[in-house]
Formats: structure tokens, sequence, C-alpha cells
């Protein structure tokens, strides 16, 4: 794998699932693989894995790079929410240990074609699957203040109206389809003393949104963390790889649910509701070094959350 696709914060989440042999696991965002070989070489010779991604050039380049591990390896093409079902039809769950490395890939952003990236200008696509409403489509069919509500909520971008207004300004004047274009629009609207103060491109949260709008990415993470429960047997683990507040106040939230299941009115002294933990949290938020950022600095906003499954009644 080339340099931009090193698996992130590989040794923690070795360390949160401790493959073993025999055991079944889940890459819930295969990607390029690298996690995924990783867990594969670990539990040899005898653990298995489910590769699910929604990619279909992903699942093309995960597939060359899982071939060594032949049969030990199932490949489809699916989104992580729909994890319970793919490990009922594989007949071999609930697993012994579930990954989600959450957001986009390194080669989707490195593909400029993708149009996940300001960097060059390229058709403003964002689609994961290729499927579907773009980006630029998106934009087409919003109106001002849904793209004042996009880019505060799923951006947290401060300056989300004069955002949304100039955005909606230029599409009167034609049709933005293009990634250096809405780059160039949205980077106007922010005021010189702001844009001084930025330590990352103006963009950047504009692009988060739409590419989180696109792909239903939070959406996805709700659901999957709604059924997550069922997904993995008795001491199966959990581990998410996040890379914004939005995803992480997410999981953060379901692990402490999990793990706090009482339903009991405050009031009540002691606990009548009968209702068990269903996940420990693994220790504390983690980080990536500094070592690994300085290598990959696409790693610096990581934070690998870690649960393992409660007993599951028989």
């Amino acid at each position: 794998m080339g340099a931009g696709h090193r698996p992130v914060m590989l040794a923690e989440v070795l360390g949160a699932l401790e493959p073993r042999p025999g055991g079944v696991y889940v890459d819930g965002t295969l990607g390029a693989a690298g996690h995924a070989a990783a867990i594969l070489e670990a539990s040899a010779p005898s653990g298995r894995l489910l590769g699910l991604d929604r990619d279909p050039q992903a699942l093309d380049l995960a597939g060359r790079h899982l071939q060594p591990f032949g049969d030990r390896v199932r490949l489809m093409e699916a989104t992580f929410d729909q994890m319970s079902n793919q490990l009922q039809s594989w007949g071999r769950g609930p697993a012994d240990g579930v990954l989600l490395d959450l957001g986009v890939s390194s080669m989707q952003l490195d593909r400029a074609e993708r149009g996940f990236s300001f960097q060059q200008d390229a058709a403003l696509d964002m689609r994961m699957s290729g499927r579907g409403a773009s980006a630029a489509d998106l934009l087409a069919q919003a109106s001002e203040d849904e793209l004042a509500r996009m880019f505060a909520s799923l951006g947290e971008e401060p300056f989300a109206r004069r955002m949304a207004r100039a955005v909606a300004t230029a599409q009167k004047e034609a049709p933005i389809t293009s990634t250096g274009r809405l780059a160039q629009v949205v980077s106007g609207a922010l005021p010189a003393a702001a844009r001084r103060k930025r330590k990352t491109h103006p963009a950047t949260k504009v692009f988060q949104a739409l590419r989180l709008a696109v792909n239903d990415e939070l959406g996805m993470l709700e659901r999957f963390l709604e059924s997550a429960p069922s997904c993995l047997a008795s001491g199966g683990r959990l581990a998410i790889l996040s890379y914004h507040s939005l995803e992480d106040r997410r999981v953060k939230r379901a692990i402490q649910k999990w793990a706090a299941p009482c339903t009991c009115p405050p009031e009540i002294a002691v606990c009548v509701c009968g209702q068990r933990p269903l996940f420990t949290p693994l220790g504390k938020l983690q980080r990536p070094g500094e070592a690994e950022v300085a290598q990959n600095p696409r790693a610096r906003s990581a934070r690998l959350r870690a649960a393992v499954r409660t007993e599951v009644p028989a």
C-alpha cells in the first residue's frame, strides 16, 4: 500500500480487538484493507473476516490485497449499518470483533475525480457508492435556509449563514458543479479576519457537511449503533475510529448508554428495571501518537473508542 493508505492507529486497533485463531471478525469500512489484513494475520490460521464497503472501487482493491488469505475472507458491497443482516447471511455471526474506521478514505480523497477534495479541481461528486444524488445535485436542490442548517449542523461552521448565502447567490449565476468553484465561493464568504485565524482551509467544514449529507454518514452510524449489540458475541470487542466530534459524540453516548442501561427514574435509589449492561468500555479514549501523526498527518484527528460485549443470554 502507498503512504497515503496507512491503516490508522493499527497497533491500538489490534490491542482493542485482540484477534485470535478461530475468531470471527468484521471490518465494516474495509477501504484499502490495511486493518483487515492485520486482523487476519493476527488471527491466523483459522480466523475469518467479513469485509463490508459501499465503494466498488475499494472492494476491488481490497479483494486483490486480501487474496492471499483465501476463503478466510468474505467481501460484500454493503454499508456497515447492514452488518447484522450480512452476518446472518454469512452464517458465521455474531462476531468476536467489529471494527469501524469512519469517514472518507485516503484513496477517495486522493482521487480527484471522486470530488471529495478541494485540493484539485474536479466534478463535485462525493458519492462513496457512486450512486444516488451527488454533492452538486444536493447544492442545486437545497434552499439557502437548508444549506445554512446543513453547514451549521454537519460542518459546525460558525459562518454557515454567510456561506449558504454566497452559495445560493453563485448558484443563480451558474450551477456549482466543481470542487474548485465551491471552494472559491465559500472562501470568499469568510471574513478576512476569520480567514487569518483559521488553521484549515476556509472550505473544510462545508466540504465535510456536504460529504456527510450526500452519504448519510451520521444516519448510518446511528443505525449501526442501534444494532451493534446483536452483531457481537459474548466477550466480543467493538472498536470505532472517528475523526470529528459529530461521530465521536455519538459513539461515546452509545457506549455510555450500553454500560449503564438502567431505565429507572432517578428518584428510585435501587434499580428495579433489571436491565443489564450490554457493553463494558475498554479503557479511555485513545489518540494517535506523535510519531504516527508525523508519518501520516491524516491520522491527527483520529479518536479510538472500544468496548467489550457483556454476557449474552443463551
